[in-house]
């Protein structure tokens, strides 16, 4: 009986202990069914960091004397679920500086063209739509007319200015290849620190109605540069230029006229027109204040351009560098070459046919020609507050 009550208390023990494993096996199976397989102990580190960067991202970032001493300044994404243990204040300021922000409008100079320096255009040199550093950015400054008013020159001598770094080409983006957008556009433009100004030179602008418009939308606050000229040597000018590639076009008489004898002067030719210079600022002076547009003397240009230059550098509101001392006039073009940083260097002069002699016009046609233009010239001087003696 003793034997048989001692197996009876086994069996039980067994039994009992047998339950207690399968509940204890059942019980892990559920956990396991429930939260899933345990995860590396590394990979458990990461995800509670990104939970908590998650946790973070809509925190404002404090203000820097709420971080404590001794921790590490705002890090990169990367870095910033290494670094959450050992410093959650410095973490989440770098969680909400990650944060992708809405594009704010840079600060941008106030268009008086002071000449106190290029600090303001240091505050413009973010690019449009990306961060800091070296980068292509729109143009802060467009030189957009006329032809055959010595835009080229400008823009090369301009160039020598290490504020300045400027496109070599015409892009025609406002007049010709506008439908390809702004980041095609921006693609195109060197590549400029934050405290350089960003540059571009397309003549015809001046005279492309859509110009204006298009240019405030991209920004209101460019500036504008136009380089103008007598505009009946500019019209020979054009019309020498247009005979080296088209030698069979009319004479230039024939063009300029509708009816000589009565002198009816034909202002639907382009190089006629574009010289109407009072009638093409109408339509940039309802989308940007005379103080955003400089206007250079093509004249002035050949004879002083270190006084024409001086000027262009206080209206981008950059410091006087190119002086007089960068210039040397070559007699035999008749035009001022720029002087390069080497001493032993040639001038840079500009193209070969820069400064080409003109065609020979009657001397009744250009009397008939300066006729015409004179109104026009007089209104031009009133409305820019110049007068650059045409007549």
């Amino acid at each position: 009986m003793a034997l048989s009550r001692r197996k009876r208390r086994r069996c039980r023990a067994l039994l009992l202990l047998s339950l207690l494993s399968l509940s204890g096996s059942y019980l892990c199976y559920s956990l396991l069914l429930l939260y899933g397989a345990p995860a590396k102990p590394e990979r458990n580190a990461a995800a509670a960091a990104a939970a908590l960067a998650r946790a973070l991202a809509p925190v404002r970032a404090p203000s820097p004397t709420a971080v404590p001493a001794g921790c590490p300044p705002a890090a990169a994404r990367k870095k910033l679920l290494q670094k959450w243990r050992a410093c959650p204040a410095a973490a989440a300021a770098a969680a909400a500086a990650a944060l992708p922000l809405a594009p704010v409008a840079p600060a941008r100079p106030d268009g008086q063209g002071s000449g106190k320096g290029n600090g303001s255009w240091a505050a413009a040199g973010a690019p449009r739509g990306g961060g800091g550093g070296i980068a292509k950015r729109l143009p802060h400054a467009l030189i957009v007319g006329v032809k055959k008013g010595g835009t080229r020159a400008v823009l090369e001598f301009i160039r020598g200015h290490p504020a300045v770094r400027a496109l070599g080409t015409e892009s025609h983006f406002f007049d010709r290849h506008y439908d390809r957008g702004l980041e095609w556009y921006r693609r195109l433009m060197p590549r400029t620190r934050e405290s350089q100004i960003t540059m571009e030179k397309t003549p015809s602008y001046f005279v492309t109605r859509e110009a204006p418009r298009r240019i405030f939308s991209m920004s209101r606050e460019t500036k504008l540069i136009v380089v103008v000229r007598n505009p009946v040597t500019r019209a020979i000018s054009d019309y020498t230029q247009t005979l080296l590639k088209k030698p069979d076009i009319p004479t230039f008489e024939g063009l300029s006229f509708r009816n000589r004898s009565r002198g009816l002067v034909d202002a639907s030719w382009s190089a006629i027109r574009i010289g109407l210079y009072a009638l093409h600022l109408e339509s940039w002076l309802q989308y940007f204040p005379l103080s955003q547009i400089h206007f250079v003397s093509g004249e002035r240009l050949i004879t002083d351009p270190a006084g024409e230059m001086g000027k262009v550098q206080d209206f981008l509101g950059i410091q006087r560098v190119i002086t007089d001392t960068h210039f040397y006039f070559n007699k035999t073009k008749g035009f001022p070459c720029l002087k390069r940083k080497d001493a032993g260097s040639r001038p840079r002069c500009l193209g070969k046919s820069k400064g080409r002699p003109h065609v020979q016009i009657d001397p009744e046609v250009i009397e008939q020609l300066q006729d015409f233009y004179r109104p026009y010239n007089v209104r031009f001087y009133e409305t820019v507050g110049q007068d650059f003696r045409w007549d």
